[in-house]
């Protein structure tokens, strides 16, 4: 039996039908669809989408966005709180609208997550060519904005004829579903091909299960990964999301609890242990702690559970520092498991793999002098956090307070989002985070405008789970003007979150960054231009009211104004949002100059070789004694 449908049709109907399966969980796959519509995509997609909506009430729920970005942001927001069990589709029109989805997708496959893109294109039948918003290249007549999204997509295909949406759908699916594979999964859709029939056969509109694979280790190399961790007489876990998205942290606690061996988390790795959990050291890296950071550089075995191994994790393969160091890299892909040359990976699911380890370990623990060491390097960072974050007169509070305020105010399960900036290192070094979904920053691409967009995915997530936690958003303002249109999306369909909007008058990261780099805060200031200077150091700060803004947007807004006790009403501010029922921004201006506590990491950037700036060569001189700690790794 078949039906006959549009592609659209067809394509949007088998996505309602798709579920995620994971043990006992089954979840929507496609959890609903967002869309920006245009001539592109109004008469394939956006018919599909409100005939289902008539046919099928419910079945494929349709959401605006301001931007396409942000509607990739709002997916991977979501998928995260979900585990990488569900995500939703995002649909652009042609030209313009599928070139914003770019770094969305770009984003979403640096943090291998899931996210379904579908981007219109130009007629594939070329009867109208060349229409409006078509890239038109000489060389090459059949190349496209949608062509783009190759490089950046785990999965791209294009809908060139109705009879290739089953074998595209389906492929498309597979990698969605895959721990290993996932990531942005791109189906370009021709606008002509949308509105074509075709006889769609029952089977594929009837309901498919994608179970997740959870690999086991293999014996060989769990052996010899045991053997490893048994010779070791320092050893460290590198914990990332991969525990997370395992739903692995039970069974990481119960193993480090077994053996004695400390955890440092990346930043996707963030929550994997409470904050006070004895064997949690906290970040690791260019902006980690000391404390993981110390133990990290006298450690002889590093076991990485679920990490890629960013140049942030391994302070640009500065923080491992034993002549003899050994990785075993536990990893569901063998991409990130062979990092840094090692001869002890492992492939398997982060679960597996750990309840593989701790099995075959009997009553291997550390010694009494690294347990020692370990309660000493957390002691002296945590007495370092609660001075950075305790409240001070400052009437310009700097970041560091500005997050204790905030974690002070913050429920145990409330979930912090962040993506770029300042915020990413010092969150890293100073949120103390009591929930494993708690602490969502997107570090893999770290995009400016993450941020409110990511927020929102977060709140549809904690909603549909009928949660109690909420989605506090912490940005700057550089971030705020990059991608603040979302908090319309926020007012039109009632999802609260809170966002805490740090003003600092321009870049506070790249600020400092410039600062070591030789180029001092050149072009990080928001100031009036000065034509002679052709720069922007004059004294006049912009006339700027961020908080105006989102007050025209229609949220409440908080003003926090300068003054001694600038945090405590903060804090203040925070608790009375959470019992708020509408999304509230909260804005308070800091001194970009006050910076969080050193965590003795180091990241490469780097410094011209030759220069007539004194800055620049007393910055390359620092940076060659640097790179002295450089290992290959190998």
């Amino acid at each position: 039996m078949s039906t006959t449908m549009t592609v659209a049709q067809a394509l949007m109907t088998f996505l309602t039908r798709q579920y995620t399966v994971d043990g006992d969980t089954r979840s929507r796959t496609i959890a609903g669809t967002f869309g920006i519509f245009g001539h592109g995509n109004v008469a394939g997609i956006g018919q599909a989408l409100r005939q289902l909506s008539h046919d099928e009430p419910g079945a494929m729920p349709y959401h605006q966005a301001r931007n396409e970005q942000a509607m990739v942001h709002q997916s991977v927001g979501y998928a995260r709180m979900n585990r990488r069990l569900s995500t939703f589709a995002s649909a652009a029109s042609v030209g313009p609208g599928a070139a914003n989805m770019l770094t969305g997708a770009a984003l979403a496959t640096s943090n291998r997550m899931p996210a379904l893109l579908l981007p219109s294109d130009t007629f594939s039948t070329r009867v109208a060519d060349p229409v409006l918003q078509q890239l038109e290249h000489p060389h090459d007549t059949s190349l496209q904005v949608t062509d783009a999204f190759r490089p950046l997509s785990r999965f791209f295909d294009r809908v060139d004829r109705p009879e290739q949406l089953f074998s595209i759908a389906l492929a498309a699916m597979r990698v969605l579903t895959d721990p290993a594979e996932t990531g942005a999964v791109t189906i370009a859709l021709p606008e002509d091909v949308q509105a074509e029939t075709l006889e769609v056969p029952d089977e594929f509109l009837t309901e498919r299960d994608w179970h997740l694979r959870r690999p086991l280790p293999e014996t060989g190399p769990l052996e010899r990964a045991v053997a490893a961790i048994r010779e070791s007489r320092t050893p460290l876990i590198v914990a990332g999301g991969g525990v997370l998205y395992s739903h692995a942290e039970d069974e990481l606690r119960v193993f480090a609890e077994a053996t004695g061996i400390p955890v440092a988390t990346t930043q996707a790795g963030g929550g994997v242990l409470n904050w006070d959990h004895p064997l949690n050291l906290g970040g690791i890296g260019a902006t980690g702690s000391a404390a993981a950071n110390r133990i990290a550089g006298e450690a002889d075995l590093v076991i990485g559970i679920g990490t890629r191994y960013s140049d942030f994790t391994t302070a640009s393969r500065t923080v491992f520092q034993d002549p003899g160091v050994r990785f075993v890299n536990l990893n569901v892909a063998s991409f990130d498991a062979f990092k840094h040359g090692s001869r002890l990976p492992l492939v398997a699911d982060a679960r597996e793999g750990i309840r593989g380890l701790h099995d075959r370990l009997g009553e291997f623990r550390v010694s009494p002098e690294l347990s020692a060491q370990i309660d000493r390097e957390r002691t002296d960072w945590s007495a370092v956090v609660d001075t950075a974050t305790a409240p001070t007169d400052a009437a310009l509070p700097g970041q560091a307070e500005i997050i204790g305020a905030v974690n002070t105010a913050a429920g145990p399960r409330d979930v912090v989002i962040q993506a770029a900036g300042s915020l990413p290192g010092d969150l890293q070094k100073l949120w103390r985070t009591s929930d494993p979904l708690g602490y969502h920053v997107e570090y893999a691409f770290s995009c400016m405008g993450y941020e409110i967009a990511g927020g929102l995915g977060v709140r549809r997530a904690i909603d549909a789970a009928g949660d109690d936690r909420e989605a506090i958003v912490m940005v700057g303002d550089g971030s705020y003007l990059m991608l603040h249109t979302e908090l319309v999306t926020a007012v039109a369909e009632g999802l609260k979150i809170i966002v805490v909007l740090v003003q600092n008058h321009g870049y506070a990261s790249i600020g400092h960054l410039s600062e070591t780099v030789g180029a001092p805060r050149f072009g990080t200031w928001y100031r009036t231009y000065d034509a002679e200077a052709t720069d922007f150091r004059t004294d006049e700060v912009l006339p700027v009211d961020l908080a105006a803004n989102a007050r025209s947007y229609g949220v409440d807004v908080v003003e926090i104004e300068p003054g001694p006790d600038a945090s405590t009403r903060l804090a203040e501010a925070v608790a009375a949002a959470k019992e708020s029922e509408t999304s509230t921004l909260i804005h308070i201006d800091s001194d970009p100059l006050l910076y969080a506590p050193d965590g003795e990491g180091w990241w490469d950037v780097p410094v011209a070789e030759v220069s007539t700036m004194g800055d620049t060569q007393a910055a390359r001189e620092e940076y060659k004694i640097a790179l002295k700690k450089q290992r290959p790794l190998l």
